[in-house]
């Protein structure tokens, strides 16, 4: 006869174990996946046993689509990837560019594109530290810090005329320079935000029923986040510090000092604590990044190269050869050279990278985008075996899983 202590381990065992588990359709429809995707859940009543995700739901084919398309008109659709911090996107996709057509950009545009980054940074850990809030029962925190997206959306508003899906800037680098309005908006920034700020932290990073709710849950080892190829925030909150823009620095970050932070267990409450962290140091280094802009005061916000670079306006509507070569770039009538890169940046999320192929056509011959959520969306059921149904909502929340960079 089996004894209490077998017959407990007995019932939870899903191999002998008689009992019935339910199956639970977590989304794709349901509010709180934050997306259209799915994950089947086998149930022990409130416990989850196993997980398996279900994404394709908007499968749009960017990759496909970028390969029937010249360069310069591929930009809009790195948008739609994590439409969350969009400017890191275009960024990251203007600097594979160059690096295929050997374009160097002067050193102001460096410092531009640093803060414009960065500003997307800050918007990007906004909306997922202060939903993780809402998901742990705590609406004030969010109500509180959002209207700061906002004016970080007025600032791209004045760079671009965009707010959301930005395509900022240009091959080569911004259609014009940053207005006296981008300096002003961007300083009164950060004056206004990190009061704010603090107190979103006070509020919960020691209250006690959020801490219940994070702390040790959906934690994951070092080796198993390597082995899964996790990076950005979601590798750091597990001990590792591995930040691309300091192991392979690209527009002149290595002019920058900041700080990166790391966690210590890898579970939701160290993941939500570097994303705080990571605010102060984005907020340092747009401090730098203006003044260094201001430094060099007015000057060139573009790389010299006809072939890419969009002629200014005034000049099409007088100029012949500027005519010729707007309708060139717009229609993509320059064939790119051959060669095959890779360029990754630091997004909000993770490694954000994108591989080309040219053979020289006007199109890439192949284009593939490494999407950081893609990547570590993997590892979501086995970070929430064993624990509850509640939880399951709060790993996927502070995991800052993007439906867009799901569904390429």
């Amino acid at each position: 006869m089996k004894t209490n202590l077998e017959f407990l381990a007995d019932i939870h065992n899903p191999e002998t174990s008689n009992i019935p588990y339910s199956t639970l359709n977590l989304g794709p429809t349901h509010p709180a996946t934050h997306g259209i995707f799915q994950n089947v859940l086998k149930m022990d009543g409130e416990k989850i046993i196993s997980g398996e995700q279900t994404i394709g739901y908007i499968h749009r084919a960017f990759e496909k689509i970028a390969e029937r398309r010249p360069l310069y008109q591929i930009t809009p659709l790195t948008d739609r990837l994590n439409y969350c911090s969009a400017p890191i996107n275009n960024t990251g996709w203007y600097l594979t560019t160059e690096k295929l057509l050997g374009l160097k950009v002067p050193k102001r545009v460096d410092y531009m594109r640093v803060m414009v980054m960065e500003l997307a940074r800050i918007a990007d850990h906004i909306i997922c530290n202060s939903i993780l809030g809402v998901d742990t029962g705590a609406l004030t925190g969010f109500t509180y810090v959002y209207q700061y997206r906002e004016k970080i959306y007025e600032i791209y508003e004045e760079i671009c005329g965009a707010r959301l899906t930005t395509f900022m800037g240009r091959i080569g680098g911004f259609e014009r320079d940053f207005s006296p309005k981008v300096f002003a908006l961007t300083k009164q920034l950060l004056i206004d935000f990190p009061p704010v700020w603090r107190e979103f932290e006070s509020l919960l990073s020691r209250n006690r029923i959020f801490m219940d709710r994070t702390i040790n849950t959906g934690a994951i080892s070092v080796d198993r986040a390597l082995n899964y190829g996790f990076t950005g925030p979601n590798l750091r909150a597990t001990g590792i510090d591995y930040d691309i823009r300091t192991a392979e620095p690209y527009c002149s970050y290595e002019d920058f000092k900041f700080d990166v932070p790391v966690g210590t267990t890898g579970d939701t409450y160290d993941r939500f604590v570097v994303r705080n962290e990571e605010i102060w140091q984005s907020l340092s280094i747009i401090e730098q990044a203006m003044k260094k802009i201001e430094e060099m005061g007015p000057g060139v916000y573009h790389a010299d190269n006809d072939h890419y670079y969009l002629p200014p306006k005034q000049e099409v509507y007088k100029n012949m050869e500027a005519l010729i070569y707007h309708f060139k770039i717009v229609m993509g009538e320059i064939d790119a050279p051959v060669g095959e890169v890779y360029q990754a940046v630091e997004g909000a999320n993770g490694e954000l990278g994108y591989y080309l192929i040219s053979d020289g056509g006007r199109s890439p011959y192949r284009l593939h985008f490494r999407r950081p959520c893609f990547i570590y969306y993997q590892a979501y059921p086995e970070m929430v075996q064993g624990q509850y149904l509640s939880d399951a909502i709060v790993v996927m929340s502070s995991l800052n899983v993007i439906a867009g960079e799901l569904d390429a």
